[in-house]
């Protein structure tokens, strides 16, 4: 598979050190399938489009502008200027004006990754001064810069011969877990439960592997198309019947040391 096009070029620099970099998002949707929406009387697809919400005429992207709600029908008209006017001067260089510790910043502020190459023969040196010198201090690079037309900070952080992009969420955007955890009951399970749930642990334990995450919903989705481009039916699958009402399951488990138990025990007849 080719390797996607970069979609932003820039310089990367630390200091007085500064070589040629392009970024390429790390991860990918376009193997996802795509939907056009249609009008199911005359079987034309339908279009989105800015419209006026009083004229319902379309509006032409010269014409809009932003504003911001206040109460009512009161709103603050902005300009394009203006909020370029507020936007990050230098929006092709990545400047690196801090550094962290790799462990200090939590894994919920970070929300896309992106790849950072050099861009040239000659900026191999520079990229790999300050990719090897975030590994060998164990820190990850802060920066900002402008992304999908937004203001951004980001972290830099190497990766094998390379550096990572993450873009970060910003200050208002993480919810503090203490909110929602706070009233959980801090007690521990009994040791007995403990011990059965550890064991339940090792049973399931094993290595990492993409296969982990697949979409099955895709998956079917492409099966089904597949079976319409060959112009076949697949033949409807048959429901089992619908459990008559109070046969519920008798032995109802009412424990968790008895629910752990169950699990250990299904485990190991199913590696058998």
């Amino acid at each position: 598979m080719a390797a996607p096009r970069s979609f932003w070029k820039g310089h990367l620099r630390l200091s007085l050190v500064t070589c040629q970099v392009t970024m390429v998002p790390a991860t990918s949707t376009r193997r996802k399938l795509r939907f056009h929406t249609l009008n199911r009387v005359t079987g034309n697809r339908v279009e989105s489009r800015h419209v006026d919400e009083k004229t319902g005429k379309p509006v032409p992207d010269s014409s809009q502008r932003r504003a911001y709600p206040l109460s009512g029908d009161n709103l603050i008209i902005l300009e394009d200027k203006e909020l370029d006017a507020v936007a990050l001067d230098s929006s092709r260089i990545i400047d690196i004006d801090q550094f962290v510790a790799r462990g200090d910043i939590p894994w919920i502020w970070l929300e896309r990754p992106y790849y950072l190459l050099p861009d040239a023969k000659v900026a191999e040196d520079a990229y790999g001064v300050i990719r090897d010198a975030m590994a060998a201090t164990g820190t990850v690079g802060i920066a900002r810069l402008v992304l999908h037309r937004r203001e951004r900070a980001v972290m830099l952080a190497p990766r094998d011969n390379g550096i990572m992009v993450w873009a970060l969420r910003y200050g208002d955007e993480v919810r503090e877990a203490e909110d929602y955890f706070a009233d959980i009951d801090p007690t521990k399970p009994a040791p007995r439960a403990r011990k059965l749930f550890n064991e339940l642990v090792g049973e399931r334990l094993t290595d990492w592997s993409p296969d982990m995450v697949q979409d099955p919903v895709q998956k079917r989705l492409k099966a089904m198309i597949a079976a319409r481009k060959r112009k076949s039916r697949a033949s409807p699958a048959k429901a089992g019947a619908a459990p008559k009402a109070g046969q519920e399951k008798a032995d109802n488990i009412v424990s968790i040391t008895d629910a752990l138990r169950k699990s250990l025990e299904a485990e190991r007849k199913g590696k058998r």
